[in-house]
Order: structure tokens, then sequence, then C-alpha cells
């Protein structure tokens, strides 16, 4: 009798499908042939990527010990999207990242879709001790067996511990811990502990709105409510929700924030992250008065208005005495994301972020900031207190003063007026990536549509993203940072925010400025060179 491994049958299974997956794209598994420098050329500094393959949708996140735990979609085989599994990689710094081995694989239950983990530190699941507490995941099985089949309930939630420090896990022998409701989308979880009104607490995606869940040990899961169907933006699917009570600066204060992404319905097209600001009675989620009026206007609000930043989460178990709410997403959009011109690898996370809750004239919104951790690999800085912007075009630095992919750049603009602010980095071979304020029309903006290959997407750089804002100002701060192939645009402190890609065909030599019109003032230029 011949005997069959059933976790070995169902991964071999798992690989078939991902290669049946692979060649029904329209883009192909196999890899072009290209130099050593080229991919070196595409690979970020310090924005996290794998060694090889393809990753996705941060997952699992969790500090403990002294070590930042991110893992996330992640497929070894090829370097687009197949059978599900959670990489690994862990920090100290948020910065660094060191790679682990695959921390969940596939099994007979189905793929492994995106999801999240807490420390249960008081060993309410019974997986560990006091004296080892375990690390709980939770995901959702998606099962291609049963998609095949044209079911609709394919999947599912199920749960993992880890009782060393979430490098190895374990999966709970009654998973799904929550079954399918009949629902094709049904996705997502992710957990907190919710100290207010101490229980666990868990929202995740159902198609056009999110459920809340509650539970006292992490296995048994109680549905709560449900939220959203008619609010917000609906442009696609909701997927990869988050949750959590957010203090409103300056105040004593708290609100509670829910992160949905969409994919598809972003502002520019393709995949975003909105979020809602609101309260919290333990069971149900209700909008404040004056989020809910601004929603009327807007339809929605957004953590970033840039392409490149999706499927954003935060991490859990972070101190109280840090205390801040840290999170970070994937740099990249379904749009295109198959077809990035990388070989080895393709996703890269965006850098993590601090998430702050402001209130300006009784209108809520989430800031956000690199963390401040990267202030710790600057190696070099030029200050330039003022300079007056009174020609067509003023180059601000070039690549014999900084290297140009590695940047940490902060200025204060004053004096404006409506006319077009535009700063571009640029190269000698006639790539540039602009951003900056049209004050004329009202939008900040970033403008790939030369920067580069643009040759593997007919969308990827159809048109120039547009962040609208309402308000007049004479006076913006800017921060910018560069990583070789990525730009992060945080205007007015962070309550804009606009992240994109680009794949130039050299490195970027100049960053400049142009104005149309009017003359103005640039203060406090910081340019920070960083240490990669």
């Amino acid at each position: 009798m011949i005997t069959v491994n059933k976790k070995e049958f169902f991964r071999t299974i798992c690989c078939i499908m991902g290669l049946l997956v692979l060649f029904g794209c329209k883009e192909t598994a196999v890899v072009n042939k290209k130099s050593y420098s080229e991919e070196e050329l595409y690979r970020p500094n310090f924005h996290y990527t794998p060694k090889k393959g393809w990753m996705n949708d941060p997952n699992g996140m969790f500090y403990n010990n002294g070590y930042y735990h991110l893992y996330y979609q992640y497929y070894p085989d090829s370097n687009v999207w197949g059978p599900m599994h959670w990489g690994h990689a862990i920090s100290t710094d948020l910065i660094t990242w060191t790679e682990k081995p695959i921390a969940l694989y596939p099994d007979e239950k189905g793929y492994i879709f995106s999801g999240s983990a807490v420390v249960d530190t008081k060993n309410t699941s019974g997986f560990g001790s006091l004296r080892n507490p375990p690390i709980v995941a939770m995901f959702t099985y998606h099962d291609p067996i049963k998609e095949k089949a044209g079911k609709i309930d394919c999947q599912s939630q199920g749960i993992a511990y880890s009782l060393n420090e979430g490098l190895t896990w374990t999966k709970y022998d009654q998973n799904p811990v929550i079954k399918n409701p009949n629902l094709k989308d049904f996705r997502d979880p992710k957990m907190t502990w919710d100290a207010i009104h101490e229980q666990w607490l868990m929202v995740l995606a159902a198609g056009d709105h999110a459920m809340f869940y509650g539970s006292k040990n992490l296995k048994d899961w109680e549905l709560l409510s449900d939220f959203g169907k008619d609010i917000g933006a609906h442009g696609g699917v909701w997927e990869c929700p988050d949750f959590f009570p957010l203090q409103v600066e300056g105040t004593d204060e708290y609100k509670w924030v829910l992160l949905l992404n969409i994919n598809p319905g972003g502002p520019n097209g393709g995949s975003a992250t909105q979020y809602f600001v609101g309260d919290f009675d333990g069971k149900t989620f209700k909008l404040d008065e004056s989020f809910s009026q601004d929603l009327k206007k807007q339809k929605a609000l957004w953590i970033d208005f840039g392409r490149d930043n999706y499927a954003g989460v935060t991490w859990s178990n972070i101190p109280d005495t840090d205390g801040r709410k840290l999170f970070v997403g994937w740099m990249s959009n379904w749009d295109y994301a198959n077809k990035v011109p990388t070989e080895k690898w393709r996703g890269a996370t965006t850098l993590p972020r601090e998430l702050s809750l402001v209130k300006e004239d009784y209108h809520f919104r989430v800031s956000s900031q690199p963390v401040r951790e990267l202030k710790n690999y600057i190696s070099k800085t030029i200050k330039k207190d003022t300079i007056k912007i009174n020609k067509g075009k003023t180059v601000l630095i070039n690549k014999t003063m900084v290297d140009l992919s590695k940047l940490d750049i902060r200025f204060t603009l004053k004096n404006l007026k409506e006319d077009v602010y535009t700063f571009s980095l640029s190269n000698n071979s006639n790539n540039s990536i602009h951003f900056g304020i049209n004050k004329k029309e009202k939008y900040f903006f970033i403008d790939r549509q030369n920067s580069g290959n643009l040759s593997f997407s007919d969308v990827f750089a159809k048109q120039i993203s547009k962040a609208p804002f309402t308000g007049d100002f004479d006076k913006m701060d800017v921060r910018v940072i560069v990583d070789k192939t990525s730009i992060e645009v945080f205007y007015d402190n962070g309550k804009t925010v606009m992240t994109e890609i680009f794949f130039p065909e050299k490195p970027m030599e100049t960053f400049s400025v142009t104005k149309e019109n009017f003359n103005f003032t640039i203060e406090n230029l910081i340019i920070n060179q960083l240490k990669f």
C-alpha cells in the first residue's frame, strides 16, 4: 500500500494550480533576459522586498520582545500571483528587514489569504502559557477547488499559533473557526485586543461591507454587527480592513478609525485605502456626525491618494510606552502589479508610517508620517534656509552633491499664489517624475508619464494622479521620501499623502523646481542623504 502525506499532496496540487493560473494570465512567468545591473536598478534600497518571488498584502504584523514582525502574501515559485503563502521578515527598527523562512503554507483547506496576528499575553486561547504566551494568527482559507467548481462559499477563517516568536506555526486542528455564511467575498480578518470593552475584536471584509466579531478566547467568535453597505466608496470589492481607537491629537478624546481597502475604485484608479472615523460601543461602529457630513461631500477619504499604497494595515502589540499606531501598505496597484518590470521579485512595502488623528474646524483627518527611526539612517545633510524662486526652473540639488536614489527631503513653501508649482526628479535620459501643487485648479499631483519604462502597462502612466484640496493657503509644508523607484510625498504635515512607483532607465540625477508665473520662497530646505 502506498502512503500519501496529505499536506505534501495538497502542496503539489497548489503548485500545479498555480502554474495553471500563470499560464492563464496575459503575462508570463518566464523571466525576460535582463542584465544584473537592470535588476539592481529597480530593487529598492530601504523598502522591503522578498529576495525572490511574488509579494502583495502585508499580513499578521505584531511587535514582541524587541522585534517587529511583518508577514505578507507570498508566492515563492514565480514573480506573478499564485497559491498564497505567508512570507515573513523581522526588524528591530522598521527600516532594515531580515527575511525569514515561509511561515504558513497552503494545505488541504486551501490557500492562505490575508489576515492578522496578536500576542495572547493572558493565554486566553490556551495554546501557550502565561510564561510563554502564544502568538495567534487568523487568516482566510481560500479553497481553489470549490472556486473552480463555481461554488460561492470558498472562503473561511482559520487560526494558527506560535510558541517561538512567530518563527513556526501550528494550525488549529478545528479550523475553520468561522465558516462561510454563503458569501463570495468573506476574508482578511484583522484582530485586536479591545481593552475598552475587554474583548478580542475582529473585523473582516465581506464584499460591500465590513463585519465585526467578538471573542473571549480567539477560537469562538460571535458576529456583533456590520457596517458600510451604503457608505463610502464602492467602486470595487472591499478588502483588508483594520479597526482601532486613536487619540485625537492635542486632546484626551478618542475616536475609532476603520480602514477599508478597495479594488478597484481608488481616487486615481485601481486599488486604494479609504478610512472612516467614528465611535464604537463594543458591538456597533457609528460614524462621527462631522465625518458623515464630510462623506456626503467627498464620498470617501483616503489614506493615500497615490496609485501605489494598498492593503495597508497596522502592527499589533505596540507597547504603551511607545504608543504609536504603525502602518504599512503594499507599494503597488492591481491595475499593473503582475506586469511591473522586475524579474526576481515583484512587490514591495511602503515605508512604515505613524498614523495620527487630527481635528481641524470640526473635521477629522488621519495624518501619516514616515516612522521616526528613519532619522537613524542619515549620513549627510544639506540645509538651505531661504531660496527665492524667481525664474522658470531652479536646480536644487544634483548627483555631485547627493545620491538621489535614497533621500529624505523636507521644505516649506511660502507666498503661494494661484499658480502651478512643480518639483522634478530627472536624469539625462529624459526620464522625469514630477510632483507638486496646482493652486489654480486646487489639487496636489504626481506625474510619472515620462518616468522611464512604461511599456509594460497601458494604464500605469495613463494620467496624472491628483489629490484635491478645498481650503486656501499661502504656505505649505512638504516632505518627500525617494528610494530609487518610488516616491512618497507628504503634504501639509501628512494630511494628504501620495505614493507612486516608477522605473527609470538610469538613476535620477537632479532635483529641481519650476513655477509658471509668480515668484515664491522655499524655506528650511533640508536634504538628508540616507545610508543604505
